[in-house]
């Protein structure tokens, strides 16, 4: 059963509370005529009104792709750090201005507490963009408030945590986006379908890529903490950890409890959270608030691979470690027989693997490179082309272009849609959930130093206590996942 006991805000109390403000300067997504021809077809009443929840570097980019959506009407923004908060108002006010005869626009409601946006009945959506350690508690609140969810990944710090996000999505009827955005990508659909119909016969291996602590430790913001952090020691982790960061002053206008919220308290330091932000997920190191590689990236990489693989509502079976020597790196295997190598770097799949010819190209991440009876082939982003061997393969994709435009994804369009006919969306809360658990299936293996038997139908371990309590975690006080 879902917790009710979360902090609630009375509705008189909420209606007394004066409106402050929010987020970061930006300029519309959409040229201006484009946006005066958009609000042409959709009539007012047609407009989805949206509450925007979290504006770090993330949220400033949802932001704008909400504010120049004519489809959407961005009514409310949501910060705990006053200077990002009074900015995102400003700028989403100016941007409607811009497109008003007489220049001005007051329609942008700015909150400190998240409590205050669900409670508003005239909102029928909001989309979050919160650090991870929010995500899963604040679209459980959405969702029993009667909001449609769009949710940044990893939806979850736990497992447990997803299944009772899907568990409250479903019971209360929401339409659930998870902000995987690059199987949205037009190249990477036909991709991943041409995988699932059988176009490389039955896939027999997978890569992807999972990195370590180091290189976030060994950067330029974490200096004045070598001693602290020590990289030589523990850059070679692939989990989060906690580190003993000295407590800094607060800065004014930074509401810090509600910050770290329901994770375990960490005092204030700015690897965390500083303006302007020095990143797009900065507290990921942490396992109060992140969980490295899933929030980093592997999130997209594994939608993308399960969707390719067809197993989008499943997950793997075993979790082999590499000390037991069937493999030199950390490995999957679902119950088909597939494989799902884990590795550091594309070489590795040439050097250690022999997956693919040595003269491959493989560049990119959000995604793998598959391997199957008829060849081989890549479903990567931000790299280039996609590749393939026997080139055949390509021919017989009729791929429109082997380019990857992420720019093109319609995720935001998608859940729009599902909105208005309360259809799935492409990444829906099961997929969202499946998704996170790749993640915490390799941090739980990390953690506990074995190899693991999983049952994706009871999302539990057999044969280790200790894999299975690290399925959930508490929360901090007063909030209830």
């Amino acid at each position: 059963m879902l917790d009710q006991t979360v902090p609630r805000i009375p509705r008189r109390e909420f209606l007394k509370r004066g409106a402050t403000a929010a987020g970061l300067l930006a300029l519309p997504v959409l040229p201006t005529s484009a946006i005066r021809a958009a609000e042409r077809s959709v009539p007012p009443g047609e407009r989805v009104n949206v509450g925007l929840i979290g504006i770090g570097a993330m949220g400033s980019g949802h932001l704008r792709r909400l504010a120049g959506d004519p489809a959407f009407q961005l009514v409310a923004v949501c910060e705990v750090d006053r200077t990002r908060r009074e900015n995102a108002r400003d700028t989403v006010e100016q941007m409607y201005a811009a497109e008003k005869t007489a220049g001005t626009y007051r329609g942008c409601t700015a909150y400190n507490d998240f409590r205050e946006v669900l409670a508003r009945d005239d909102i029928d959506a909001v989309l979050i963009a919160t650090p991870d350690h929010w995500h899963s508690l604040m679209a459980i609140e959405a969702a029993r408030a009667g909001k449609d969810i769009y949710l940044e990944k990893p939806i979850s710090m736990t497992i447990q945590e997803g299944r009772r996000v899907v568990e409250a999505v479903q019971r209360y009827g929401r339409v659930f986006q998870t902000g995987t955005q690059y199987r949205s990508a037009p190249t990477i659909r036909q991709v991943c379908q041409f995988i699932r119909d059988g176009g490389l016969g039955k896939v027999k291996t997978v890569f992807t890529q999972l990195f370590t602590l180091g290189g976030w430790l060994r950067g330029e913001r974490f200096k004045p903490y070598v001693n602290v952090v020590n990289p030589d020691q523990f850059g070679g982790s692939y989990v989060p950890m906690d580190f003993p960061l000295p407590a800094e002053p607060v800065p004014e206008g930074l509401d810090w409890n509600l910050w770290v919220g329901p994770a375990p308290w960490r005092p204030y330091n700015r690897l965390y959270h500083i303006n302007p932000s020095p990143g797009v997920v900065p507290w990921s190191f942490d396992d109060a608030f992140g969980v490295t590689s899933s929030t980093w990236f592997l999130s997209h990489a594994a939608d993308v691979i399960q969707y390719a693989l067809g197993v989008e509502r499943s997950g793997p079976v075993e979790i082999i470690y590499p000390d037991t020597g069937e493999f030199p790196t950390l490995t999957m295997r679902y119950a088909n027989g597939t494989e799902l190598h884990f590795i550091a770097e594309w070489t590795q799949v040439k050097n250690l693997y022999g997956g693919v010819p040595a003269d491959a190209r493989l560049a990119g991440m959000f995604g793998g490179v598959f391997v199957g009876e008829r060849g081989w082939m890549t479903g990567l982003s931000g790299g280039g082309q996609i590749e393939a061997g026997p080139a055949s393969l390509l021919d017989e994709m009729k791929l429109k272009t082997r380019e990857v435009n992420i720019g093109a994804n319609d995720h935001h369009a998608n859940w729009l849609k599902c909105i208005h006919s309360r259809g799935k969306p492409s990444c829906d809360e099961e997929l969202g959930h499946r998704t996170a658990t790749i993640g915490h299936l390799t941090n739980i293996a990390y953690w506990t130093g074995q190899s693991l038997n999983w049952d994706p139908v009871k999302e539990e371990f057999s044969g280790s206590d200790a894999a299975n309590r690290l399925r959930s975690r508490a929360a901090r006080e007063p909030w209830r996942i």
